[in-house]
């Protein structure tokens, strides 16, 4: 990783005058230093204390810009105790820098709750905007971008997580995930079973040496996954919207769930891709998935 004096346009940094009195929310690299902005270098440098994530990876950030800050953990274990002390110190005029481990803060992180704290008692509040998995990712899905949802990490265990699934099954708009390495190959089965087979764009080490971004349906990319190792690095997963002739999705379970018990599978696809003017390729496939996951 470069230091600040290989910045941007191979000028040296320089830092500004010290911030206002505040809370700044600093987006910081995803994998590439050099994307860290000149503006976050400033707060950064000025900060009279930054909150964050890990101590411990912060530090190591703020050692590689040269920079030293005073820092102390807010995260979602300590979130509530620490919250009070921040706003005290907020209240005395402080400069207060938050940032997650990557990327811009309050994505998944606890920080919303201290904005909303900041807003109730009249805090100074800014973004210094900066890099984002979420966003890179959608840029090189080539998915849909001109409506999508960010939906976070899913539920750990697998029944919340088909609850979590089926609750964005119909939304018209590229649907964007983080997923542990770990899980991915199960989450991308299970997206398969109650999304049906989307498009699908699985990033991972975004900025990186080793980046990498894998592009297919989600069947194809769930069975991929399943037979290899988890792959290394921070993963982000973007899925296509459904497609318009499947886009009634809950009418076409609904129907399912009444004719399934009473039907075999094969009649009762046929008779609702027929009602439906549905293909009944799809109803037959969401059918066979009810059967086996006991829906």
């Amino acid at each position: 990783m470069e230091t600040p004096a290989d910045a941007p346009e191979g000028r040296p940094w320089r830092p500004g005058s010290k911030p206002a009195a505040g809370l700044y929310l600093v987006s910081t690299p995803i994998g590439n230093l050099r994307d860290i902005t000149l503006r976050a270098l400033d707060v950064l440098a000025g900060a009279d204390l930054v909150a964050c994530e890990d101590t411990r990876i912060t530090g190591k950030l703020l050692q590689l810009l040269g920079l030293k800050a005073k820092l102390t953990p807010y995260h979602d274990h300590n979130a509530d105790k620490v919250r009070p002390a921040l706003l005290a110190k907020l209240e005395q005029g402080a400069v207060v820098a938050l940032v997650s481990d990557a990327g811009t803060p309050l994505v998944s992180d606890p920080g919303f709750r201290l904005v909303q704290a900041c807003v109730e008692h009249n805090i100074m509040v800014t973004s210094v905007p900066g890099a984002s998995a979420a966003l890179t990712g959608l840029q090189l899905s080539g998915l849909p971008a001109d409506r999508f949802l960010f939906a976070g990490f899913l539920p750990n265990k697998a029944v919340a997580r088909r609850t979590a699934l089926k609750e964005l099954a119909l939304v018209p708009a590229t649907l964007i995930f983080f997923e542990s390495a770990q899980r991915l190959g199960d989450s991308l089965a299970q997206m398969s079973q109650v999304l049906g087979d989307r498009a699908v764009v699985v990033t991972r080490e975004l900025t990186k040496l080793h980046e990498e971004v894998r592009r297919g349906t989600l069947r194809l990319l769930a069975s991929q996954y399943a037979q290899a190792a988890p792959p290394k690095g921070e993963v982000t997963i973007l899925v296509g919207p459904p497609p318009e002739q499947v886009a009634d999705i809950a009418r076409i379970d609904a129907l399912l769930e009444m004719a399934l018990p009473f039907m075999p599978v094969k009649a009762a696809s046929e008779m609702i891709a027929e009602a439906l003017d549905v293909p009944r390729k799809e109803i037959y496939q969401r059918a066979l998935d009810k059967k086996k996951n006991g829906d």
